[in-house]
């Protein structure tokens, strides 16, 4: 058996009489994304001053803009119904790993980073009352949006969730 397809097999493996045990890598998961995010925001709204930039290299900078919106910046004025629906979202989620009779290995890794970054920006709402954001990457033709980590780590969960779900695990 190659690596690719004992890892697809044990990704796609349901966790049954496993659920605690991937529920705490969930929950580690999450919580060290959550503190992560929030170390992030910590030191950007301490150490850069808003609105400013420091350049990182000539691709990244770390540029402190706070985003009263949601995601790309739209809506702003109205960041607290994305954190409504970014916690509604979250309980969720633990609910269907909490009581899916079909959860997967790859889903509670995946969601881990999902739900972490989530929460980082919903407390980033309660905290500082918007998000800060500051990762801005430049010289991508028709890319202006600046981000955080939480949102990295929503990416990092999302997209192999996708792939997974779409090539390896079809039923």
């Amino acid at each position: 058996m190659s690596r690719s397809s004992s890892l697809r097999s044990f990704l796609t493996m349901p966790v049954a009489d496993q659920r605690a045990r991937y529920l705490a890598v969930f929950v580690a998961i999450s919580a060290t994304c959550l503190a992560l995010s929030q170390l992030g925001s910590y030191l950007i709204n301490t150490q850069i001053p808003l609105g400013t930039s420091v350049e990182i290299s000539t691709f990244v900078h770390f540029t402190h803009i706070r985003n009263m919106g949601g995601v790309f910046g739209l809506a702003q004025g109205r960041g607290w119904l994305f954190a409504v629906f970014s916690v509604v979202l979250i309980t969720a989620l633990v609910i269907y790993l909490l009581r899916g009779t079909q959860v997967r290995v790859y889903e509670f890794l995946c969601f881990g980073f999902v739900a972490g970054g989530g929460l980082s920006n919903v407390l980033d709402r309660l905290v500082y009352g918007s998000v800060i954001d500051f990762i801005d990457v430049r010289g991508i033709p028709f890319w202006h949006y600046i981000f955080n980590t939480a949102d990295t780590f929503v990416h990092v969960g999302l997209w192999p969730m996708l792939f997974i779900g779409l090539f390896w695990h079809r039923d």
